[in-house]
C-alpha cells in the first residue's frame, strides 16, 4: 500500500466532546473515531488501514485544501476548500458539549461551489465484522448501535452511505450514538451555539498572558480536549499505534491514563494559571482507582474508568505506512514506574499549596510512606524499558516528592521519616548514578545519559550550574542534540533511530532558563515549535531528516512540556 493513502501526522485536526475524539485531516475525511470513549474500539479507523479501517469522506471536482482554525478557543474546527475560479467554502465539524446535547460528530457544510459526495464507511468493533447498516425513520442505522442523519436522502451501496449536495446547496450530517427524535438545520445551529459557550467557559479556567501567548492557547486547548470530562482522567494521546519509527515496531496504545503524564500536565496547568477545578480533579480521579492490596499503591495507567488496562491485542491491519504491529492495550501495566508516584506528590503539593487544601491526604501519604520502603527497588524508568534498572531519574523526582510533601507532614515522626528517605536517596544517586565524567548516567552504573536528567534543577534537586549537571548537559549536547533537538536514551533501542524526542527537547529548554541564557531557551523552544502543525498541535517524536511528526498524537505529555518551559521563561524574565 502506498503511502500517499496516509495523512501526514502534521495535517490531523481533532474534535471532540471530552469523553472521545475524533481526527480529521485536510481533505475533511474522518480517519480516525472511536465512539462513546477515547478508548473504546473504534468505527472510522482508515488512518491505521485506510482499506479496511473505515472513514467518512468528502470529495468534490476541482477542489483543494485552503486553510482551517478553531473557532476562537473552542474545539470547533473549520477547515475552507478552494476551487481553481477562486470559489472557498466550509465544513464545520465539532462534537456536541453540554447536557442533554447528542453524543457524536457534527458535520455543517456551507454553500458549495461544485457537487460534493459525501461518503461514511463504517468499520465497527476495529472493524472485526462488516457493518450492519439498515435504514430506520430518517437515518440509516449502523449495527444497531449508531445513527447518521444528513440534509439529503441517504444511500446505502455495499458497506457505505453516501449522500451528495448540489452545487450552490448547503448542507449537514451528524453521526449519532442514539436513535433521535428528529434533526434539522435549526437544531444543528442551536448544538453549536450551545457547544462553542460550553468550550468558551471551560477555555476560561486557565487564561495565559505572556510569551508564546498563542501557542499556549492551543496547547491548553489540547490537553482540554482529551481530559475525560466525567472524572478528570488526561488520556496521554487520542491514537493508538502512531509509529515512533515509521515501517518499524515501537507502536503503542496511548489512550489511557498515565499517572506520570497526567501529574506533570496538572503541574504545568496550576503554573499556567488555571483556576484548579479540573486539576483538583486529578487527585478525586486517582483516588477512586487506589489499589487495596499491599503491593502499589496505583498502577502506573489505567483505563478511563480506572480498571487495569488489558495486555496487548494485535488488530490484522496494514498499519500507518506499514509500521506493524497495531495493538490495543499495553503490556506495561504491571510494571514498577517509581517516577509515576513522584510526580504525584509534586502535583499534590502544587494543588495543596496552590488552593490551601488537602484533599485525598491518605492516599499521599501511602504513596510517600510506599517510596519510603521501595525507592531503592529496580524499576521500569521513565522509559517504560524492559529491563529493571536504577534508573536515575526514577531516585531524583522520589527524593523531590518526598522533600516536597514532607513540608506538609501531619507530625514531626512523618516528616523526618520522608526526609530521611530522600536523603538517603541523595546519597545513593550522587555514589552510584555518576557516570566516569562526573554526568549523572541514566541508571546506577552506567556511562550513557538521559535527557531527563534537564529536569533535575527543575525539580529542585540541584542547581543548574553543579559540575555534575554541567558534566551532563555537555554530554547531552554531544550525544543527544542535533541542533536544537534532543533524542531521549533508551537502553533496548536505538534511540537514534527514532526522531527527536519533544517532551525533552522542552526540559532542556528549561534547563536553560534556570541558567538565565533566555536566548538559547527561546532557540530550543522555537526550534522545537517547527512540529507543531497549523493548529497547534504536537506528536511525540520529530523525524529531522524528513521533517515529519511521529507517534500517537496529539501527545498530552509533551504539551503539558511545552508550557512549563514558557512558564518558567515568562517567570525568569519578569524577575
Amino acid at each position: 500500500m502506498t503511502n500517499d493513502k496516509f495523512p501526514e501526522i502534521r495535517d490531523l485536526a481533532i474534535i471532540g466532546d471530552r469523553r472521545t475524539a475524533a481526527l480529521i485531516d485536510t481533505k475533511g475525511t474522518v480517519v480516525w473515531y472511536c465512539p462513546e470513549r477515547f478508548d473504546r474500539p473504534s468505527l472510522l479507523a482508515a488512518l491505521l488501514d485506510p482499506e479496511r479501517g473505515g472513514a467518512w469522506s468528502v470529495r468534490s471536482p476541482d477542489t483543494t485544501f485552503a486553510s482551517r482554525r478553531y473557532l476562537e478557543d473552542s474545539g470547533v474546527l473549520e477547515t475552507t476548500f478552494a476551487t481553481s475560479n477562486g470559489n472557498y467554502w466550509q465544513i464545520t465539524d465539532w462534537m456536541c458539549l453540554g447536557e442533554k446535547l447528542p453524543r457524536g460528530i457534527c458535520r455543517l457544510f456551507s454553500p458549495v461551489p461544485n457537487e460534493v459526495t459525501v461518503t461514511l464507511q463504517p468499520a465497527p468493533d476495529y472493524a472485526q465484522h462488516p457493518p450492519d447498516l439498515q435504514y430506520v425513520g430518517q437515518a440509516v442505522q449502523i449495527d444497531r448501535r449508531y445513527y447518521l442523519y444528513a440534509s439529503h436522502p441517504l444511500i446505502l451501496e455495499k458497506d457505505c452511505i453516501y449522500f451528495k449536495i448540489l452545487e450552490g446547496e448547503s448542507g449537514w450530517a451528524v453521526l449519532a450514538d442514539e436513535q433521535l427524535a428528529s434533526v434539522t438545520i435549526e437544531k444543528i445551529e442551536t448544538w453549536l451555539e450551545i457547544t462553542q459557550a460550553r468550550w468558551q467557559k471551560i477555555a476560561s479556567y486557565a487564561i495565559y498572558h505572556g510569551p508564546y501567548e498563542r501557542e499556549i492557547a492551543n496547547s491548553l486547548r489540547a490537553l482540554r480536549m482529551l481530559t475525560f470530562e466525567d472524572n478528570g482522567g488526561i488520556i496521554a494521546a487520542a491514537t493508538t499505534s502512531l509509529p515512533e519509527v515509521v515501517g518499524g515496531e515501537r507502536n503503542y496504545d496511548y489512550r489511557y491514563v498515565w499517572l506520570r503524564d497526567a501529574g506533570m500536565i496538572v503541574s504545568a496547568l496550576i503554573r499556567a494559571g488555571s483556576n484548579g477545578d479540573e486539576e483538583r480533579r486529578f487527585l478525586d480521579y486517582i483516588c477512586g482507582f487506589a489499589c487495596n492490596s499491599d503491593s502499589m499503591p496505583l498502577k502506573p495507567f489505567t483505563t478511563l474508568d480506572g480498571e487495569p488496562v488489558h495486555l496487548e491485542k494485535t488488530l490484522d491491519w496494514v498499519g500507518y505506512r506499514g509500521s506493524q504491529p497495531v495493538v490495543i492495550g499495553n503490556a506495561a501495566n504491571s510494571q514498577l514506574q517509581l517516577d509515576a508516584f513522584g510526580n504525584v506528590l509534586l502535583a499534590a503539593k502544587l494543588i495543596y499549596n496552590r488552593f490551601d487544601t488537602r484533599e485525598h491526604w491518605f492516599l499521599i501519604e501511602k504513596i510517600a510512606d510506599y517510596l519510603v520502603e521501595h525507592w531503592s527497588d529496580p524499576d521500569h524508568g521513565l522509559w517504560e524499558e524492559q529491563v529493571k534498572r536504577q534508573y536515575t531519574s526514577s531516585k531524583v523526582i522520589v527524593a523531590c516528592g518526598l522533600n516536597y510533601i514532607a513540608e506538609l507532614a501531619e507530625n514531626k515522626a512523618q516528616a523526618k521519616r520522608w526526609r530521611s528517605a530522600a536523603q538517603e536517596i541523595k546519597q545513593f544517586v550522587a555514589c552510584e548514578c555518576l557516570n566516569s565524567e562526573g554526568a549523572y548516567a541514566a541508571f546506577a552504573g552506567g556511562e550513557a545519559v538521559d535527557v531527563s536528567a534537564a529536569l533535575f534543577p527543575v525539580w529542585g534537586y540541584t542547581a543548574p550550574d553543579t559540575p555534575e549537571m554541567l558534566a551532563t548537559i555537555k554530554i547531552l549536547e554531544r550525544e543527544l542534540a542535533t541542533g536544537y533537538l534532543y533524542r531521549r536514551h533508551l537502553e533496548q533501542f536505538d534511540s537514534k533511530k527514532e526522531g527527536a524526542f519533544l517532551a525533552g527537547t522542552f526540559w532542556v529548554a528549561q534547563y536553560w532558563v534556570m541558567r538565565r541564557d533566555f536566548q538559547q531557551a527561546r532557540a530550543i523552544i522555537d526550534a522545537a515549535l517547527e512540529y507543531v502543525n497549523d493548529l497547534g498541535l504536537f506528536a511525540e517524536e520529530a523525524d529531522i531528516k524528513t521533517k515529519q511528526m511521529l507517534g500517537n498524537f496529539p501527545q498530552t505529555f509533551v504539551h503539558a512540556a511545552f508550557i512549563g518551559a514558557v512558564i518558567d521563561l515568562k517567570t525568569a524574565q519578569e524577575h
